[in-house]
């Protein structure tokens, strides 16, 4: 079913609800459209390569004037407002990943790239994240960029401190199940003086809801989100903080990045683009990471898609570009340029992504995402997901840093769950 303007504003705000709204009231700044020659392809910091992106604009010089111009701030909302208004549309758009269950219901306002010839690419894509650009009825709206594979990051020479598997290989083996990790985190917190396995309880509970096949409202805009899938998460996120093996430390906060640069903090459920968060975090850990496959499945964290949206005067030539930029060879560049692991499988067995890592011990990290990119479970993604998975997000961390009662947070969290479906229109 299609929504109307007015529908696609409700749809797309949500994920952020009441904050979302607000941002748009403020309006924004946005770029013209093209005109004659020009196209303009909308972005954000980081979401492309540069190179690739600076390449794709001397290759097709002749043909059109490419501007690609980052867009900061709150992207998705800035985009919406252009489609809504029907105004200073972009020709290519970037589409976030996490934000592709508010254009798909809308799919009509861009233009279905199987008209253009899609589809006989989709053999050198991942098959889910190929998927997770097309709408219910089929049209496709996004072209696949990258993924985030999560796998799990930790200090060799801490693990092996503890008494713990430290090699890669025997890590993926031996801590394979959420009940054996949890028991490395009980013996590393044993072993090393003020050590936790990870910082936070919503590590253990994101990653365990997206290792499954549903999340948190069906295709019947049903809500399950307390349904079993999600109340295991909550509850190994329970256990992670019974058991002592979560910090209380907040992400990205000075003390955090002194408790992992110190060792306190050796091991992280991590996506790919992580490994860019630690070089750039705490570049005095280098070569003391390695990484592993994390417990029983890998999960995805990340990745997005570019679109042409029905205002691109060229659609044939703006497809010709995307499909340029997105080839393996480029997805490779974009993994070295900015941390964007390919969607292309081909791109795995590159030079660039063979390379050893210093900063990991030498170790080709490919070997890991690569093999966890192609198991990723699929998930449907619902439109309002964002909007009913933060209310159960909030609680757990009550949980894991506030020390909350987890009966009655699970309670609050139901409550809260309750009124934003009635309001979004979700049946409970």
């Amino acid at each position: 079913m299609r929504l109307s303007r007015r529908g696609l504003l409700r749809a797309g705000l949500a994920g952020t609800a009441a904050t979302a709204l607000g941002g748009l009231a403020t309006g924004c700044a946005v770029p013209t459209g093209s005109t004659g020659r020009n196209m303009v392809l909308w972005y954000w910091s980081g979401g492309l390569s540069d190179t690739v992106v600076k390449n794709a604009k001397a290759r097709y010089d002749s043909a059109v004037d490419l501007q690609a111009i980052q867009i900061g701030g709150q992207y998705r909302s800035k985009l919406i407002t252009t489609i809504t208004g029907q105004a200073h549309i972009p020709d290519i758009a970037g589409l976030k990943g996490e934000d592709m269950a508010s254009y798909l219901p809308n799919a009509d306002q861009f233009i279905d790239l199987r008209t253009l010839g899609a589809e006989k690419y989709k053999s050198r894509y991942l098959t889910w994240k190929w998927d997770q650009g097309i709408a219910d009825d089929g049209t496709m709206v996004g072209f696949p960029i990258d993924c985030g594979p999560v796998a799990h990051f930790y200090q060799y020479q801490v693990f092996r401190r503890a008494g713990l598997p430290y090699e890669p290989d025997d890590v993926s083996k031996e801590l394979n199940t959420w009940e054996k990790f949890f028991d490395a985190g009980e013996q590393l917190g044993r072993r090393v003086s003020g050590a936790k396995l990870l910082t936070d309880v919503n590590s253990v509970y994101d990653n365990v809801v997206n290792q499954g096949s549903k999340r948190y409202v069906d295709k019947d805009r049903h809500f399950i989100g307390d349904q079993e899938h999600v109340r295991r998460a909550w509850d190994l996120a329970v256990e992670a903080k019974r058991r002592g093996i979560v910090s209380d430390l907040v992400t990205g906060t000075p003390d955090q990045l002194s408790a992992v640069q110190d060792g306190k903090l050796p091991s992280q459920l991590g996506a790919s683009w992580a490994t860019f968060d630690l070089k750039n975090g705490v570049p005095k850990t280098e070569g003391k990471w390695r990484i592993a496959q994390m417990p029983v499945r890998p999960s995805n964290n990340g990745g997005s898609f570019l679109s042409i949206t029905k205002a691109c005067r060229e659609p044939e030539q703006a497809f010709e570009i995307i499909a340029w930029m997105l080839n393996a060879a480029n997805q490779a560049q974009g993994y070295v340029d900015a941390g964007l692991f390919p969607s292309t499988p081909a791109s795995f067995g590159l030079k660039q992504l063979q390379e050893p890592d210093d900063f990991f011990g030498g170790q080709v990290t490919t070997d890991i995402f690569g093999p966890a990119a192609e198991r990723i479970t699929v998930a449907y993604n619902s439109p309002y997901d964002t909007a009913l998975g933060q209310p159960i997000k909030d609680e757990i961390k009550n949980v894991g840093v506030l020390g909350k009662d987890p009966k009655n947070a699970w309670s609050d969290a139901m409550s809260k769950c309750r009124r934003i479906a009635k309001h979004l229109g979700v049946s409970y």
